[in-house]
């Protein structure tokens, strides 16, 4: 039999600090759990319904003080939703989501009673950006709303998308945000050039804005991308003003990303861009 837990904190009246001889600090989720409990009281591990350890001491404070404003139902839920989450992607998650989308579903559920929605600018670049994100994002949607009778609107389906992605990447979420707004400006740059307003359900609009996402990304991590010999100055030769268009968007992604993007990227992007103006 495991060793039991002993308790450090009583949080509320279903979710208790407690520490783990093999675990060490663990936060633990069961109905009652700390009702009428004392410091110091042990835990049989069969009364737990769910146990997870926070490693960063940071994640730990924050999640603590972030559980003393919220509403218990809503941690219940929100434990399931990561569970969700794991489940759905086989993956282990930056542990900051516990707090982050807590916090984030908290804050919606409040501006819904008050009536306030915000506008997600990103949304249809987000379910191009991050497809399977974006589905487990609406299967949480439908999650809360089953368990809490709340319905949150699909602008939150993005920015839940998008917590989902800093979750699965380990990247912050303002990183996420930057490389978001650097694509729709790249894409506000391509339509003023070509003169006209790309399609936003379009095969061709998805495809640009996944092939920036990458090239975005492969800049950053400085991957090298290879391409065929001569390929570059046929394509400077057959479709000059996408490729001047492509060289500009690079040189912009430069000076954003402080990184150097290769020449290669300059010669698939033309083709993307070919693709578009030829529709």
């Amino acid at each position: 039999m495991s060793e039991p837990f002993r308790i450090k904190k009583i949080l509320n009246n279903n979710v208790v600090i407690a520490v783990h001889p093999e675990w060490h600090e663990v936060v633990l989720i069961g109905k009652g759990i700390g009702f009428k409990k004392k410091v110091g009281e042990l835990i049989q591990e069969e009364t737990v319904e769910k146990c997870f350890v926070l490693k960063d001491k940071k994640e730990q404070e924050q999640y603590k003080q972030l559980l003393s404003q919220v509403d218990e139902q809503l941690v219940d839920v929100m434990n399931d939703v990561v569970l969700h989450i794991q489940k759905r992607f086989q993956t282990p998650l930056n542990e900051h989501i516990h707090t982050a989308l807590m916090d984030h579903i908290g804050f919606a559920i409040k501006r819904l009673e008050q009536g306030i929605e915000f506008a997600n600018p990103f949304l249809i670049e987000t379910r191009a950006l991050y497809e399977r994100e974006y589905e487990v994002a609406e299967e949480i949607v439908d999650m809360i709303e089953i368990k809490l009778g709340v319905r949150l609107p699909e602008s939150e389906v993005g920015f839940i998308a998008m917590h989902i992605h800093s979750a699965l990447t380990r990247r912050h979420l303002a990183e996420i945000h930057q490389y978001s707004r650097l694509i729709i400006r790249l894409i506000h740059m391509v339509e003023t050039a070509l003169k006209r307003k790309v399609d936003r359900k379009s095969i061709s609009y998805l495809r640009l804005v996944t092939h920036l996402r990458f090239a975005i990304e492969r800049t950053v991590e400085e991957e090298e991308i290879s391409e065929p010999e001569g390929f570059t100055d046929l394509l400077r030769t057959q479709y000059p003003v996408c490729y001047d268009i492509a060289w500009k968007l690079a040189k912009v992604m430069e000076r954003e990303l402080k990184k150097p993007v290769p020449l290669a990227e300059v010669s698939y992007l033309t083709l993307h861009l070919q693709r578009i103006a030829s529709n």
